[in-house]
């Protein structure tokens, strides 16, 4: 079978169907129907994060942790204090900083898969032309500037580090997957401006390209890490040295 070529696909698929239940549950349709629904998101997420928490590795486990206190930083930052998007219920829906990591496990597996590393330039080249294709797309049909301004920092970033390509535009990918759910059941809105002040920089609901911040999320968590496991990240890089010298 061809689900047998796929090493990891218990971590990512499960979770990438989670993430489209906890918003439809989330949605205002469902919101009609039933009350506290939200809360019932915030059960299946944290549910999912644990055990996501339970198959991966013990590094993935202390970057799940990490992440968890960083997206809730930034939540608490660029949605609730800076107002650059908002929830529905005008709160920090519990299960968006577990969403965060959530989103980080299902992109690092879907990475690790031999058959993506076997095609790993075609996957790039591929993936590549759907990011431009529809950050360009974005901004001509929705006057997604913002979202268009990201893409280019994304270009700028991919070409000063070739080697990340692969695991943001897989993220890529998947952020914009996110978003598009999100915004479609109404679980969060964009303004139309850059924060809803700036109005020379429109914004679409949502941005094509709001991936970037995710990319910082990553590096912010792998920096932790770093920070907290530097004897064990050492060592990794010289194992790396090593059989890059080999």
């Amino acid at each position: 079978m061809i689900f047998k070529k796929f090493k990891y696909l218990h971590i990512y698929l499960p979770s990438i169907f989670i993430i489209w239940l906890a918003l439809f549950i989330d949605s205002k349709t469902i919101s009609s129907l039933i009350s506290h629904n939200q809360y019932i998101s915030n059960i299946i997420v944290i549910a999912t994060f644990i055990y996501l928490y339970r198959n991966v590795t013990v590094k993935i486990r202390k970057i799940m942790l990490y992440g968890v206190f960083l997206g809730l930083a930034g939540e608490t930052l660029f949605a609730l204090i800076l107002g650059m998007y908002s929830y529905r219920l005008e709160n920090l829906p519990i299960y968006v900083p577990f969403g965060h990591s959530i989103v980080y496990v299902i992109v690092f597996y879907i990475a690790k898969e031999k058959l993506v590393k076997i095609n790993y330039q075609s996957v790039i080249k591929y993936l590549y032309i759907f990011m431009t294709t529809f950050s360009t797309y974005w901004f001509i049909i929705k006057d997604d500037t913002f979202g268009f301004i990201c893409f280019l920092f994304i270009v700028y970033l991919f070409y000063k580090k070739p080697q990340m390509r692969l695991f943001y535009l897989i993220m890529y990918c998947m952020v914009l997957y996110l978003e598009l759910v999100g915004t479609y059941y109404n679980c969060w809105v964009w303004p139309e401006t850059w924060f809803g002040k700036i109005d020379f920089i429109s914004s679409a609901n949502p941005p094509s390209s709001i991936s970037l911040f995710y990319f910082g999320f990553d590096l912010g968590c792998l920096w932790i890490y770093k920070k907290l496991n530097s004897k064990k990240w050492n060592r990794m890089k010289n194992i790396k040295r090593i059989r890059a010298c080999k």
